[in-house]
């Protein structure tokens, strides 16, 4: 039977990648583990490699397409024994009479969530029969996808989560998945035809606004947030010759879309404390300095404030576990370990490259693993399972003077500490006037899942550890 190679969804996220190179070419042997293409996503290139054996009978999408969906058929493999030639696009082989067989329908959408292995970088495939029972056409509905009046509707999770953000009614979609069920393609046919929006929860404006302060888009169909002003009513403030227009890339719009969401949906509170920093400045000195050195001189490590910050995250959390959980619909997800994530900025945009069990490691092994996730996070090569995930992250400003700011928390987590520079100020001890180093930081938490008791206990758990910092040491 012929294997149809589905574009893959690399990360619980992806929606569309681009099909930036073949590796293969028509009629080549492929055996399992080759390297099949690379697919760019928002942030990273991706290596695909095969799973099963056979010759690359027809490649569907060209090398250089951009923005093709997850689950899109690309390309379709002839399997042992078949005849590339007699294999034709639908992943099924020409029928022997003069009627070749229908193709059969698309793998559900929500496939793409169950396969992903973030980084795995396996293509998603779909062997087809030359006449599979009752198959219809792609695209064409089947009876089953809704029961009667009031009755359960059959979607995938992906389709269920579209249709919910984009505001359209599942029970008038009609399903071209197996047995009916919706899958995303058919949300988003619907959402194009216009047909099938879900009630406004809201009336619509009763005028536009004028011409010289140009309104913000009415709240979509379904509720949610005011999309914004249009490019044409944001240009319509200056003049043309003001300013010039710079396309957005994949991961600008990520971005612009995942935090703007954050926004919206979690609902955000911040406690700030200020930490003083002499102890750790000494220790940091002393660390540093007995570093073991290679035969160049090059010291085995060099810590940086930040692995402090990261390590006293770590061990933060899991001193206050109820804070070590992040929002999951209808429930909340608590971690055994820590896991930290780490703001890298880099041209257009940033990564968050996550470390794993920070709790456990020690000081040098955070400090190496993060100088080369940023080195490698500006070459945009980390692998989708280095930067997704965690439970908090770290945002450090303080190299660029700054001593104050708060975070946007970053779905799917709970928290963001922003981290401001370390400076002298005067303060009060012993009721004298002193001069110490104060770094302030401000945590953002999602009050879903920290109250502001918990989320006040978690920040007085990292001022404790970064105050006192041999307590990372043991």
């Amino acid at each position: 039977m012929p294997i149809n190679v589905l574009m893959p969804a690399l990360s619980p996220t992806m929606e569309k990648g681009n099909l930036a190179k073949w590796l293969k070419k028509e009629g080549d042997p492929i055996k399992s583990g080759d390297v099949l293409a690379e697919i760019e996503t928002d942030k990273a290139t991706m290596e695909v490699e095969a799973i099963d054996e056979g010759v690359l009978a027809k490649i569907l999408v060209p090398e250089g397409t951009a923005d093709v969906p997850v689950n899109d058929l690309i390309a379709i493999i002839a399997a042992e024994g078949e005849d590339p030639s007699s294999v034709q696009a639908g992943g099924a082989p020409k029928a022997a009479s003069s009627g070749a067989a229908e193709p059969a329908p698309k793998a559900d959408a929500s496939a793409a969530d169950q396969n992903t292995t973030p980084g795995g970088g396996h293509m998603s495939y779909e062997r087809v029969n030359a006449a599979p029972e009752g198959a219809q056409p792609s695209g064409a509905p089947q009876a089953g996808a809704q029961a009667g009046s009031g009755g359960r509707v059959f979607a995938s999770p992906l389709a269920r989560r579209i249709a919910k953000q984009e505001g359209v009614e599942l029970g008038a979609v009609q399903g071209s998945g197996p047995h009916g069920r919706i899958i995303a393609r058919d949300v988003q046919a619907a959402k194009a035809s216009g047909a099938t929006k879900a009630p406004a929860t809201a009336p619509q404006a009763a005028a536009e606004a004028p011409k010289a302060a140009p309104a913000p888009k009415a709240a979509p169909a379904g509720g949610g947030a005011p999309a914004g002003l249009t490019t044409d009513q944001v240009k319509g403030f200056f003049a043309k010759d003001a300013y010039e227009e710079v396309p957005l890339d994949g991961m600008r719009k990520t971005i612009a879309k995942r935090l703007t969401e954050a926004m919206q949906v979690a609902p955000h509170f911040y406690l700030t404390v200020d930490c003083e920093l002499d102890a750790l400045m000494k220790l940091r000195e002393t660390l540093n300095g007995s570093a073991a050195k290679d035969k160049d001189g090059k010291p085995a490590f060099k810590l940086s404030v930040n692995d402090f910050v990261i390590k006293a995250m770590g061990l933060a959390l899991t001193r206050v576990p109820a804070a070590n959980a992040v929002w999951a619909e209808d429930r909340i997800l608590r971690f055994k370990h820590a896991e930290v994530g780490v703001a890298v900025a880099i041209d257009g945009g940033l990564f968050t490259p996550v470390i794993r069990r920070a709790d456990e490691k020690t000081l040098s092994t955070i400090s190496n693993e993060m100088k080369d996730f940023a080195a490698r996070a500006r070459a945009k090569k980390l692998k989708p399972e280095e930067y997704q995930g965690g439970v908090t992250s770290v945002s450090n400003l303080g190299m660029f003077g700054i001593k104050h700011f708060t975070a946007v928390i970053n779905p799917p987590q709970s928290s963001i500490l922003a981290v401001g520079a370390g400076e002298k100020r005067v303060v009060v001890k012993d009721g004298a006037p002193a001069v110490v180093q104060v770094m302030t930081c401000t945590l953002s938490c999602d009050h879903r899942v920290l109250d502001g008791a918990l989320g006040a206990e978690l920040v007085s758990a990292f001022k404790g550890l970064i105050e006192n910092p041999m307590g990372m040491l043991v």
